[in-house]
C-alpha cells in the first residue's frame, strides 16, 4: 500500500506539471497577442501554471519517500504523456498518430515496471543512509562516475564539446546523485513527520546540500543543451539517460533489485524500453513553435499589391528589400 502510494503520487505529480507547463505556454502566447506587451510575471494565468508546477515538484519529491527510485524516475514520462494530450485543449494543437502510438507504448511500459517493480522497504532511517554511504559498492560507483564527469567536464570546458551527448550525460551523473539524496532527504522527513524524529542527524543535512548542489548545476548544464539544441532532441535523450542513471542509482545504493527474480528483472527493463520507445515517437518529428518573421506591408507602392511584403535584411546596409522589383520602383525609391 506505501509503494502504491508513491506511484500514485508520482504519477499525478507528473501529470500536474505537464498541465502547469501547458498553462503557462498559454499564458506567453497570449501576452504575445495583446497590443500592449508585458512582462509574463504579470500574467496571473501564468503564475498559476507556476504554483501547479511548485505542487508537482513537491510531489514528486514526496512520492520518493513511499516508492523506490527505479518505478519513480521512470514515471516522469507521465509528464510526456500529459503534454502531448493536454496541448490539444490548452493550445488547440491537433492530435498525431504518432502521439496515440508513442502514448499508447508509454502507457503500457509504465504498467509493466510498475507492475514488477520490487516491493523493498521504504522507511529508511539516518543510519541506514550512513550504512548505504560507505559501503564498497556506492564508493566504486562513486569514484566511477566522478573520473567520468570529470573527463567529460574537461571536453566541455578545455575543447569546448558542447554536444548534445556530451551535456545530457552531464545532467544524468548528477541526477543520479540528485535522486539518492531526495530519497533519503524525503524518507527521513516522513520518518520524522509519523514520530521517529531523523532531522538531528548529520547525515540529514549533508543530503541536503548534496541534493542542493547537485540540482544547480544539473539546471545549469540541462539550460546549456536547451539554449544549442531543439527541445524536442533534448527530452527524449534526458528521459533515457535521467532515468537510466536513477535506476542504476538506486540499484548500487539502496539495493532495489537485490532479491528481485529474473523474469521480474527483464520485465521491469523491458516496461522501461517500451517507455523510451513511447517518449521517442511522441517528440519526433514535432514541429517546433517560431515567432512569424516581422514584415512592413508595402501599402501603395506603385506596381505591388497590397499583400506584398517588404522583409527586413538584417545583412544589407539597406533595412529591406522587394521581389522583383522593377526600375520604375527603384527610380522612386
Amino acid at each position: 500500500q506505501t509503494q502504491l502510494l508513491g506511484v500514485l503520487l508520482a504519477a499525478a505529480s507528473n501529470l500536474l506539471i505537464s498541465v502547469s507547463l501547458n498553462i503557462q505556454k498559454c499564458a506567453h502566447l497570449r501576452l504575445a497577442c495583446q497590443t500592449e506587451l508585458k512582462p509574463y510575471y504579470t500574467s496571473k494565468l501564468w503564475w498559476c501554471g507556476i504554483t501547479l508546477l511548485g505542487l508537482g515538484e513537491v510531489g514528486n519529491f514526496t512520492a520518493y519517500g513511499f516508492a523506490p527510485i527505479a518505478v519513480v524516475a521512470p514515471l516522469g514520462c507521465v509528464s510526456v504523456i500529459g503534454s502531448a494530450f493536454i496541448s490539444v485543449f490548452f493550445l488547440k494543437k491537433t492530435m498525431r498518430t504518432a502521439d496515440i502510438l508513442g502514448g499508447t507504448l508509454t502507457v503500457t511500459g509504465t504498467y509493466l515496471l510498475v507492475t514488477f517493480t520490487p516491493n523493498v522497504p521504504q522507511e529508511l532511517t539516518a543510519r541506514q543512509v550512513q550504512n548505504y554511504l560507505v559501503s564498497w559498492p556506492f564508493l566504486v560507483y562513486s569514484i566511477l562516475e566522478i573520473l567520468i564527469f570529470c573527463i567529460l567536464l574537461y571536453f566541455y570546458k578545455r575543447k569546448a564539446m558542447k554536444h548534445i551527448v556530451v551535456l545530457l550525460m552531464m545532467v544524468a551523473l548528477l541526477a543520479s546523485m540528485t535522486v539518492i539524496a531526495v530519497k533519503a532527504v524525503s524518507s527521513m522527513i516522513t520518518l520524522s513527520v509519523k514520530g521517529k524524529m531523523q532531522l538531528t542527524y548529520s547525515i540529514f543535512y549533508i543530503m541536503v546540500a548534496l541534493m542542493a548542489s547537485s540540482c544547480t548545476f544539473q539546471v545549469k548544464f540541462l539550460n546549456q543543451a536547451m539554449h544549442l539544441y531543439e527541445a524536442t532532441a533534448v527530452v527524449p535523450i534526458n528521459f533515457v539517460f535521467f532515468t537510466t542513471s536513477a535506476i542504476i542509482s538506486g540499484v548500487i545504493f539502496y539495493r532495489e533489485f537485490q532479491s528481485a527474480a529474473f523474469l521480474s528483472v527483464f520485465m521491469f527493463l523491458f516496461g522501461c524500453l517500451l517507455s523510451f520507445l513511447g517518449v521517442f515517437i511522441i517528440a519526433k518529428n514535432k514541429k517546433e513553435e517560431h515567432s512569424q518573421i516581422p514584415f512592413i506591408d508595402c501599402g501603395h507602392i506603385p506596381g505591388h499589391k497590397l499583400t506584398g511584403k517588404i522583409q527586413p535584411d538584417s545583412h544589407s546596409s539597406r533595412y529591406g528589400t522587394m521581389n522583383k522589383e522593377d526600375d520604375s520602383v527603384k527610380s522612386q525609391s
